[in-house]
């Protein structure tokens, strides 16, 4: 193994992991938005937000995440919808998370007593207000073991956007190799990344996870 193609190769590695975990930041951001109403509907009365929310669900729970990226990329632009390869990856890892995330959302919910909310009910408060005050709180702390799981996949996803030219770890580590002829320690090394990277969220997120265990009621 030649140390010096690593040293020279670990700068530019290092700001493409950079971009790597911002991809991942950002879409489980969206994810976690979409992912949480998509929950709402599905758990709603209003028959049109169920049907809706079950076939996104069923669709992207159903279809490959690189089909989805190429279909985004590739396919939208024949419907006069064209994005750049950053966004167009953004939306289709938070679509994809959200799919599995509104199905964490849901199971947590649904998880709470429903004794609780009989009781909030009793005292006056509304549907809305007893899932804002009570239900809510509860099922996020059950569903934070998922997230948590669901955002460390999401980070060993963002490697599937390299198909559509997005410069993040693996897009760059193959850029290199075609320079030096490496692949062998060019992809240790990214492997070696990326596992820093999951192992520092995997500790993080299980530290939170502790945290909100000590508060559930």
């Amino acid at each position: 193994m030649d140390f010096s193609i690593i040293i020279e190769s670990l700068p530019p590695l290092l700001k493409a992991t950079v971009i790597t975990v911002l991809l991942a930041v950002v879409s489980v951001v969206f994810a976690l938005i979409l992912g949480f109403f998509t929950a709402l509907a599905r758990i709603s009365k209003i028959k049109l937000l169920k049907a809706v929310s079950s076939v996104y669900i069923s669709i992207f729970r159903g279809t490959p995440l690189l089909v989805q990226i190429f279909v985004i990329y590739y396919g939208l632009p024949q419907i006069d919808i064209e994005l750049n390869p950053i966004p167009s990856g953004v939306l289709a890892l938070s679509l994809n998370a959200g799919a599995y995330l509104s199905e964490s959302f849901r199971a947590a919910i649904l998880a709470v007593d429903k004794g609780q909310m009989e009781a909030a009910v009793s005292m006056g408060m509304t549907y809305g207000q007893a899932m804002r005050r009570v239900i809510l709180p509860q099922s996020i702390r059950i569903a934070i073991p998922t997230l948590s799981n669901t955002y460390i996949i999401l980070i060993k996803d963002t490697s599937l956007v390299s198909v559509i030219t997005v410069t993040e770890l693996l897009q760059m580590s193959t850029l290199i190799i075609a320079k030096t002829f490496e692949p062998l320690t060019i992809y240790l090394v990214a492997a070696a990344l990326y596992w820093v990277v999951i192992t520092f969220f995997t500790v993080v997120l299980d530290r939170l996870e502790k945290r909100t265990s000590r508060h559930v009621v």
